[in-house]
């Protein structure tokens, strides 16, 4: 649904899926340097929103996805994922549990086939699931931010879940576009569903491991493909971080081709352009492609981080950049 802030002067609407909130406001790297001083809030509102109640809620979800959840405190956030039985992503979620219920968000989109989903799963156990899309919003914040939430929002660490009807009062704070976050979650080599990830996608590939997946927990749809790249190594491909050539005034699109010597070899997931770093992105490439090549993305000349390493396993280290999203 459209957020009602893009009724704010100065707002320009993203791009699909997020064509309902807006990219910036008018200064994207004022936005950006806001959100990190916590000066800032991001209206995420086109995100959807799942809770599941009920005094068993832990162990099934533990159950079904690939973090350790049946020991969750209340108030700690994390994420994870649903994998299909080849170990492939379906879903991913943040949440949180709040002693009452489990509150998951999601990408645009995916809450009522998640919702769907779970409800399909409850058999005899004492589990509610609910979409509530309709009535709470996510907003996100910066490391520093200290708002004052209102009665009923959920705090999900750097994320909010407002009632809806307080959207538009917002938390105290500016407002930055959804621009100033990708721009940011790109720095700090965050994959995002649906644009570093596709039908294929397995955790390892992306960085997931550790963030969104426990390598030790119990069994769980697609456990086995985890278990044979984490012991084998040699994932097909792997995330890189790019670091664009800035005299070309375009960004390469989602989905555009990544090349090496003129051969395909990946994709872009996604790409902004950052106050400090200046363009840059993320894509998905195949694991042969040497670390230190020189690669081009749509045309534009790009030199790579590793965020994965080409014989992520057992060898898979999380990225620094990720860790801040583990509290």
């Amino acid at each position: 649904m459209r957020s009602p802030l893009l009724d704010t002067p100065g707002a320009v609407a993203a791009e699909a899926p997020d064509a309902d909130v807006a990219g910036h406001y008018g200064d994207l790297f004022a936005e950006q340097r806001a959100l990190l001083a916590g000066e800032a809030m991001v209206d995420r509102s086109n995100r959807e929103v799942v809770r599941i109640a009920g005094p068993d809620r832990l162990s099934w979800l533990n159950s079904l996805t690939s973090q350790k959840l049946d020991d969750l405190p209340p108030g700690r956030p994390t994420e994870t994922l649903l994998l299909d039985a080849q170990g492939r992503v379906e879903h991913h979620l943040v949440l949180v549990d709040d002693g009452e219920a489990v509150w998951a968000h999601v990408e645009p989109g995916t809450g009522a086939a998640l919702a769907g989903f779970l409800d399909r799963m409850r058999f005899m156990l004492r589990v509610e699931v609910t979409d509530v899309s309709d009535r709470y919003a996510v907003v996100s914040v910066g490391d520093e931010a200290r708002p004052v939430l209102p009665e009923g929002a959920i705090a999900v660490g750097r994320d909010v879940l407002l009632p809806r009807e307080l959207l538009a009062a917002g938390i105290g704070l500016g407002l930055a576009g959804l621009w100033a976050y990708e721009a940011l979650r790109i720095e700090e080599h965050r994959p995002r569903l649906g644009f570093e990830t596709d039908h294929k996608t397995i955790p390892h590939e992306v960085g997931w491991i550790g963030t969104a997946l426990h390598l030790s927990k119990g069994c769980y749809k697609g456990q086995e493909t985890v278990a044979r790249v984490h012991n084998l190594g040699h994932p097909p491909r792997r995330l890189v971080f790019l670091h664009l050539d800035g005299s070309v005034d375009t960004l390469p699109r989602h989905g555009a081709p990544v090349t090496h010597d003129g051969a395909e070899v990946g994709s872009v997931g996604s790409s902004a352009r950052h106050h400090e770093l200046g363009p840059v992105a993320l894509a998905v490439i195949k694991r042969t492609v040497p670390v230190d090549a020189t690669l081009e993305a749509q045309g534009v000349a790009a030199s790579q981080e590793v965020v994965v390493p080409p014989d992520a396993g057992r060898n898979v280290t999380i990225d620094p950049a990720l860790r801040r999203r583990i509290r």
